[in-house]
């Protein structure tokens, strides 16, 4: 807070003062409770309400109260005790766990209704015929690579569909191995 700050509040504190000190000069001279106070805006409250009652329509009392249904808002929810859940689903009988293209009924309690469906798998088409390189003296992957499938980059390729063939080290591929060609 700067000096002109500190300066201004304290005139402000000052005039607030002066301001409260006449009002109850006024309320003294007066013999009743200044007009800003909150005992007039209370009678003031009860005069409108009285007046709004009488011009109201009487209204007439329900033969049997119904009673109030608890909202999710409300706190009433909170003393209502909670319905009975239903029982869990029977265990399936072993006729049909035997069929096995019984279907099983989604009820609202089970995630099957909710469950999408399985695509299809469709079967393999058998490919003309997989291309193999038998490995001679000398090769290597990447020089594989290069002279098949064109790029030598594509050893790695090579190395993941024949590691099996040729192990942990991709280094050592030894005259004889029959490798699988990717596509």
């Amino acid at each position: 807070m700067g000096l002109f700050d500190f300066l201004k509040y304290e005139k402000k504190k000052a005039h607030r003062a002066a301001e409260k000190e006449q009002v109850q000069q006024q309320a003294g001279e007066a013999g009743r409770p200044p007009a800003g106070s909150a005992a007039d805006a209370a009678s003031a409250t009860r005069a409108a309400a009285e007046r709004m009652a009488a011009a109201a329509p009487p209204r007439r009392a329900p033969a049997t109260p119904a009673p109030a249904t608890p909202t999710p808002g409300s706190a009433a929810h909170k003393a209502v005790p909670a319905p009975p859940r239903p029982a869990a689903m029977p265990k399936p009988e072993a006729s049909s766990a035997a069929a096995p293209g019984a279907m099983h009924t989604p009820t609202p309690h089970s995630a099957a209704h909710k469950a999408v469906p399985a695509a299809p798998v469709a079967k393999p088409v058998p490919s003309a015929k997989k291309r193999t390189y038998t490995v001679k003296a000398g090769d290597s992957l990447p020089t594989i690579a290069r002279s098949e499938l064109g790029n030598e980059a594509r050893w790695r390729e090579l190395y993941a569909m024949n590691r099996g063939v040729v192990g942990d080290t991709p280094d050592l591929v030894r005259p004889g191995m029959v490798l699988t060609l990717p596509g």
